[in-house]
């Protein structure tokens, strides 16, 4: 006598069913976590948009022995400037890796004070969320003097 084991492999509606409850759950959890750190996201960007900028100034400075002048501004990383002092040495492509300079994360441009606040060569600014002056947490300004 023949036994036949033909037993047919898959999953069941109702696991299927169980597993995509379990993700739906977890999918909610994760996107609630991550809902209250968008803040936080934008404040890192900022900085790093900072930092980013300042090498880019400080590239322009050893090529040219001066950085951009308050009315070239950060253009002055991403096409060769026509104001004077016009750079002797301006690479093909400028000192950013866009095309453009960046706007801070809430959409504003970042300012660019020569001499910095605090007698620096130079500072570059975001005001946070607000667009104001002073503030806290992701209102708070961020400045290249302080990073």
């Amino acid at each position: 006598m023949k036994t036949s084991n033909t037993q047919q492999a898959g999953f069941t509606l109702l696991e299927i069913l169980v597993a995509v409850s379990i993700m739906m759950i977890l999918a909610a959890v994760v996107g609630i976590n991550i809902a209250g750190r968008t803040g936080e996201g934008r404040v890192a960007r900022a900085s790093a948009d900072i930092k980013n900028l300042q090498t880019a100034i400080e590239m322009y400075r050893a090529d040219n022995g001066r950085i951009p002048t308050p009315e070239q501004g950060l253009e002055a990383l991403v096409r060769r400037p026509e104001r004077q002092p016009v750079p002797n040495r301006y690479p093909e492509g400028g000192y950013l890796l866009s095309p453009r300079v960046p706007v801070d994360p809430w959409g504003r441009p970042y300012i660019y004070l020569v001499p910095g606040r605090r007698g620096e060569r130079y500072e570059i600014l975001s005001y946070g969320a607000d667009g104001e002056p002073g503030g806290t947490g992701e209102n708070a300004e961020m400045s290249s003097s302080q990073l």
